[in-house]
C-alpha cells in the first residue's frame, strides 16, 4: 500500500521530467484566464491568438537553433526592424516605379527585406564560427548596428507607399477561414522538422551543443553548422519582419525590440536548454502560443502593459529554474 502511494506522489515528478513545465503551464494559464474571462476560450479568441503568436513563433523556431548549438541570439528584434524598412522602402519604390507590376513590386520588397535581415545572421555566423566570438557580444553588437542601420534609413518615421495588396493578403488575409500567415508558420515547421529529425546537417545542430569537441572529432563540420545556424535564425527572423511589415501596413524600424526575450522565453519554457543540445521543434511552437496565449488574456483582463513585461520576465525566471530542477531529478533518476 505504501508503494502503490508513492507511485502516486512520483507521478507529477515523472510526468515534469518527461514532459517539463510547459503543460502545467498552459493548463494554469487557461484555468486562470477562463476563469478572468468569459472570452478567453472563444473561437475567434484562439484564432485571433494564432494568428498574434505567428511571429514569435517563426522566430522561436530561429532562436531555438542557436540554443540548440549552445548560443542564443539577441539581434532577431533588429532582423525585424531591418527587414521592415528595407523590404518596405525597396517595395514602396518598386511600386512607385511600375505601379503596373504589382506583384513584382512585392517580390521585390521581400527578397530585399529578406536578404537585408539574413545579413545581420551572416555577419553573427562569421563572428562567432570563425572569429570565436561569444554569441552574447557578437549578436549585442549587431543589434546596435542593425538597428541603428534601420533609423538612419528612415529617420525614425513609418514607411509608407506599398501596395495594398501586400497587407490584404500576408497580412489581413485568410484562405479557408484560416489567416494567411498561419499558413506561412507551418510550412516553416514542417520543413525544419524534416531537417532537424530526417537530415544529417539536422543532426549537426544537437551534436554541436551536445560537445562541441566530441562533434569536431566525429568529422562534423562545427564551424559551419555554427554559420548557418546563425543564418537561417535570421533568415526565419527576417521572414517574420515581412510578415509582420503586412500586418502593420508599413515599415517600421521601432519593431521587434521585445523579440529577444519572448523568442528565448517561449524556448526556455518549451524545455530547450540553455546548456545546448536538447530541445524539441513541436514544444518550442507550444511555448510561442503559450506565451501568445499569456498576453492575450492578460489583455483581456485589463492587465497593465508595463505589468504584462514583469510577467513576462517571471515567466522566464520560472521556465530556467524548473529546467534546473529537471535536469536535477533526470540526474537522480539514472542514479
Amino acid at each position: 500500500m505504501a508503494e502503490k502511494h508513492t507511485k502516486y506522489i512520483d507521478l507529477p515528478k515523472r510526468l515534469f521530467v518527461k514532459l517539463g513545465i510547459l503543460p502545467f503551464l498552459l493548463l494554469t494559464a487557461a484555468a486562470v484566464f477562463t476563469f478572468m474571462s468569459e472570452n478567453f476560450l472563444s473561437g475567434p479568441n484562439l484564432m485571433n491568438v494564432l494568428r498574434q503568436s505567428v511571429y514569435l513563433t517563426i522566430v522561436s523556431l530561429g532562436q531555438m537553433l542557436c540554443l540548440l548549438t549552445g548560443g542564443f541570439d539577441l539581434s532577431v528584434g533588429t532582423v525585424l526592424a531591418l527587414t521592415s524598412v528595407v523590404g518596405a522602402l525597396v517595395m514602396a519604390s518598386a511600386f512607385a516605379a511600375m505601379p503596373d507590376l504589382v506583384w513584382l513590386a512585392i517580390i521585390l520588397g521581400c527578397l530585399g527585406g529578406i536578404l537585408a535581415g539574413t545579413m545581420i545572421g551572416v555577419a553573427n555566423g562569421i563572428g562567432v564560427a570563425f572569429f570565436g566570438v561569444s554569441p552574447f557580444m557578437m549578436s549585442l553588437g549587431m543589434t546596435s548596428v542593425g538597428f541603428g542601420i534601420a533609423l538612419f534609413l528612415t529617420g525614425g518615421t513609418p514607411v509608407y507607399g506599398m501596395p495594398q495588396a501586400f497587407g490584404d493578403i500576408f497580412g489581413f488575409g485568410s484562405l479557408f477561414g484560416i489567416p494567411t500567415p498561419i499558413y506561412a508558420v507551418v510550412l516553416i515547421a514542417i520543413i525544419l522538422y524534416q531537417v532537424l529529425n530526417r537530415t544529417p546537417f539536422g543532426r549537426h545542430f544537437y551534436a554541436v551543443g551536445g560537445n562541441i569537441k566530441a562533434a569536431a572529432l566525429s568529422g562534423i563540420a562545427t564551424r559551419a553548422t555554427l554559420f548557418w545556424t546563425y543564418v537561417l535564425c535570421a533568415a526565419m527572423a527576417a521572414i517574420a519582419g515581412m510578415l509582420l511589415t503586412a500586418r502593420l501596413d508599413t515599415g517600421e524600424a521601432n519593431i521587434g525590440a521585445s523579440m529577444p526575450l519572448q523568442s528565448i522565453a517561449a524556448c526556455v519554457i518549451a524545455g530547450v536548454s540553455l546548456r545546448g543540445g536538447v530541445g524539441r521543434l513541436e514544444n518550442v511552437v507550444l511555448g510561442a502560443l503559450f506565451i501568445g496565449l499569456v498576453q492575450n488574456g492578460m489583455n483581456l483582463a485589463r492587465i497593465d502593459s508595463y505589468l504584462q513585461t514583469v510577467v513576462l520576465g517571471a515567466l522566464l525566471i520560472l521556465a530556467v529554474i524548473a529546467d534546473q530542477i529537471r535536469l536535477r531529478y533526470v540526474a537522480s533518476l539514472k542514479d
